[in-house]
């Protein structure tokens, strides 16, 4: 059961690159990225509300921000600029970085034990494989460098958000903070969304992968199986 869980949600963390892509080729990045996370508010909100998880103490507050910023409005701006000129796979492989970078943050955050032999070596192997793909797509000239930089930063985005969130506010309700962190982000990209309309109409296929961001692999992922994925990350860093 658990291996299986773990299968769909690597299928699911991988098929967003896909929709981007076919989204990107008509519509504007920011109009992208807005309507996603306002079709994600608009689903997970009303089930925040009904489960009494929409609640965040003050104290947090800041620290919803910062993740909002290191998980949403930083890495989809990136990644989405970045798949104009890249491919969908290389954009998925390049953000399976982030348990390299999350193993460097717990590092430096004290927890020496992410260097363990065993786990020294998959992660020594991934950063290999992922430097030799790296490196054969920008030597040909297949890819864009400036495109898959901004996809690794995107990676160092996310790796940084999962680690501070287990770190700080290890207890407060991923239904709640994904909630208030995409309502944030649709806030914020609105103004970029407006300015940036598309000048006709967008086809019927880039129209449902937007659709399909925001409601399926999105909510998925944010929410039937947040829980699952902080203690993966819980993993990852300890």
């Amino acid at each position: 059961m658990g291996w299986g869980r773990f299968a769909l949600v690597g299928f699911l963390w991988g098929t967003p690159y896909l929709f981007i892509k076919v989204a990107v080729e008509e519509i504007p990045p920011s109009t992208i990225i807005f309507f996603r996370v306002l079709i994600g508010a608009l689903v997970l909100l009303p089930l925040a509300l009904s489960q009494k998880k929409i609640l965040i103490p003050r104290k947090y507050w800041h620290i919803v921000l910062i993740y909002t910023v290191a998980e949403l409005i930083g890495p989809w701006y990136l990644i989405t600029n970045a798949e104009q000129k890249i491919s969908s796979g290389l954009a998925g492989l390049l953000v399976a970085t982030v348990p390299i970078w999350a193993a460097i943050f717990a590092s430096l955050n004290g927890d020496h034990t992410v260097w363990h032999k065993s786990r020294l070596f998959g992660l020594g192997i991934g950063f290999i494989g992922v430097v030799a793909v790296v490196g054969i797509e920008s030597i040909s000239g297949r890819q864009d460098i400036k495109s898959i930089g901004m996809v690794i930063l995107a990676a160092i985005g996310y790796a940084y958000a999962v680690n501070m969130i287990n770190r700080k506010i290890p207890n407060v309700p991923g239904i709640g903070l994904n909630a208030w962190a995409m309502i944030i982000t649709t806030i914020f990209y609105f103004p970029f969304a407006v300015a940036n309309w598309p000048t006709k109409t967008p086809s019927t296929e880039a129209i449902a992968s937007v659709a399909a961001l925001g409601i399926f692999v999105q909510q998925l992922l944010l929410f039937y199986f947040s829980n699952y994925l902080q203690r993966l990350g819980h993993l990852v860093l300890h």
